[in-house]
């Protein structure tokens, strides 16, 4: 690593162009990230899928041109579906077969005899099966249309040529048909540029495909940018439950809608600020309860606060300060943690410490302090009881 003047992924854009240039091979230059925590190309996969493997090459081939046009930091695009193996058809024509006497499983045990092997037995020796293959001689068939000239026996031992039986086709066909969510699937995938987040590329194409796919075509996420999108949808569930969890467990702790309301608006800002919102609102909420007007609590609770929380900020930012001066394999992925805890700590302590007071401010003229409750309790007490004290003295006899 120290003696590296390159990173991983600029050597890798380096060998790509080169290894594409290899006539004849589809190459891929790719490795597992630095923490190991995956073996994935870090590629971007999407599959079309429709109802034609024809039509959906076509539109692959389309949208691929598209995407290398646009979009210079997705390169080597590859398609996957190719219809250009070559597959010789052999057509039987079982009507002639039936009139000439000829069974069609001897006429199938011919070609395959003449074109791979029949095995016909196996030979038990010693406990193992040895497979007998009944095959051509070498040299017998070495172009398609030697087939035609072949012969079968037919029920009455007469021999017919198979070129009066069958009929050859030489064409290019797919080697595989890929299926996606139950439809038939082109896959498409490429190379993207080390300084280019996944999600951005991903965003990218989607919006091209919304943009020139037809209605009949429809564009699917695969591999990792599947598993990210995944991710963020449930990511995305597991941040609004936890909110709501978290909101109900701040009312039933403060016993109040706005202090709680207070803390979850500033958690956008950090763990920093749900800290500071907690300390802050539950000082300013106990001097309320002591005859302080809004103002003067918010004010007070941010005096008297603002030392121990910002001496538990900086050695909280400070103990990132490790990760983003840390070195060697795999130091970018602690540096980022790094940056993410000194500076997201960082700012939104800066920003907290302002903005806590204005919120609180604003949402507690809302309700009243919770003193005034229990005031006006004492006070109904106090009335219910001078009353029943007056109902006693009517009552007493005379």
């Amino acid at each position: 690593w120290t003696e590296r003047t390159r990173s991983q992924s600029e050597i890798m854009d380096e060998i790509r162009p080169q290894m594409n240039q290899i006539a004849g091979m589809r190459t891929r230059v790719y490795s597992s990230n630095s923490l190991n925590l995956s073996s994935n190309s870090g590629g971007l996969e999407v599959a079309l899928v429709g109802n034609d493997y024809l039509n959906l090459y076509e539109v692959a081939k389309s949208f691929s041109r598209q995407i290398e046009d646009r979009f210079p930091y997705l390169s080597d695009l590859r398609i996957a579906y190719q219809p250009t193996q070559p597959q010789l058809s052999v057509k039987i024509d079982r009507r002639r077969a039936s009139d000439l006497g000829i069974d069609l499983d001897d006429l199938a045990d011919t070609l395959r005899v003449m074109i791979d092997g029949l095995e016909v037995a196996d030979l038990n020796i010693r406990d193992q099966a040895i497979p007998i293959q009944l095959e051509a001689r070498g040299g017998a068939i070495d172009d398609p249309s030697d087939l035609i000239n072949l012969y079968v026996r037919t029920n009455s031992d007469g021999l017919v040529p198979l070129s009066s039986l069958v009929s050859l086709k030489e064409e290019g066909v797919a080697a595989e048909l890929d299926r996606h969510v139950q439809r038939r699937a082109v896959e498409i995938d490429a190379d993207v540029a080390s300084t280019v987040p996944l999600n951005e590329a991903v965003a990218a194409v989607q919006a091209l495909a919304v943009e020139l796919l037809p209605s009949d075509v429809d564009m699917i996420l695969l591999g990792e940018a599947e598993a990210l999108k995944e991710a963020e949808r449930e990511v995305m569930i597991t941040y609004a439950i936890a909110l709501v969890v978290v909101f109900l467990v701040l009312v039933a702790q403060f016993e109040s809608l706005t202090s709680a309301a207070i803390v979850l608006i500033t958690v956008p800002f950090g763990i920093a600020a749900a800290i500071y919102a907690l300390l802050l609102t539950e000082f300013a909420d106990q001097l309320r309860d002591h005859g302080l007007s809004v103002r003067d609590a918010v004010e007070r609770a941010a005096i008297v606060r603002l030392r121990p929380i910002v001496m538990t900020m900086i050695s909280t930012v400070l103990g990132g300060l490790p990760l983003i001066l840390s070195h060697g394999p795999g130091a970018e992925a602690r540096e980022a943690i790094g940056w993410v805890v000194f500076g997201g700590l960082g700012l939104a302590a800066v920003f907290t410490r302002y903005l806590t007071p204005v919120v609180y401010l604003g949402l507690a003229r809302l309700s009243p302090a919770r003193a005034s409750g229990a005031a006006r309790l004492d006070r109904e007490m106090a009335e219910a009881e001078a009353i029943g004290d007056s109902a006693e003295r009517q009552a007493e006899p005379v």
